[in-house]
């Protein structure tokens, strides 16, 4: 890859999506190809771990999820940019409960590749980024709700 594919490359991400009890439904899965078949997100890399209970960590080849006979994650056989390495599913697994599994991806966003690549060219540089657990902002919402609740409510009397 060119420095400038890289110039015209939208942000990229990663997940760690933990599967408890090591229970793959394969449920999620036709939204993930939807993304990608749509050109939303492009995955650059995609393993599989496990968690045993004595907290041992295996790497999982891409498996038949929903038990019909076929591999449901064909298409990303071979996904592996090289950005994941050992060191990183390592450090993956240690956020993982006991007997449990995981999906580690990484992916490009294509949606923002067009805005991303112009604010570089005009000469934006991204210095810091993040992501918000959708947990996390609910909780925000439900404390700032009930901040608002009690700031409304009449003050109680002095003694």
């Amino acid at each position: 890859m060119s420095t400038d594919d890289v110039s015209e490359m939208g942000p990229i991400d990663y997940l760690v999506l933990e599967f408890p009890g090591n229970r793959m439904t394969g449920e999620g899965l036709s939204r993930l190809l939807d993304l990608v078949d749509r050109h939303v997100i492009r995955v650059l890399d995609l393993s599989f771990i496990r968690k045993d209970a004595d907290g041992s960590v295996t790497a999982l080849e891409i498996a038949d999820l929903d038990g019909d006979g076929e591999l449901d994650l064909a298409v990303f056989d071979g996904a592996s940019s090289g950005l994941l390495d050992e060191d990183d599913l390592r450090e993956a697994a240690g956020a993982l409960g006991p007997d449990s599994s995981a999906g580690v991806i990484v992916y490009e966003n294509l949606w923002a590749a067009p805005l991303a690549a112009a604010l570089r060219r005009g000469g934006a540089r991204m210095v810091a980024g993040g992501r918000i657990p959708a947990e996390a902002f609910l909780a925000s919402l439900e404390a700032a709700e009930a901040v608002e609740a009690e700031e409304g409510s009449p003050a109680a009397p002095s003694p």
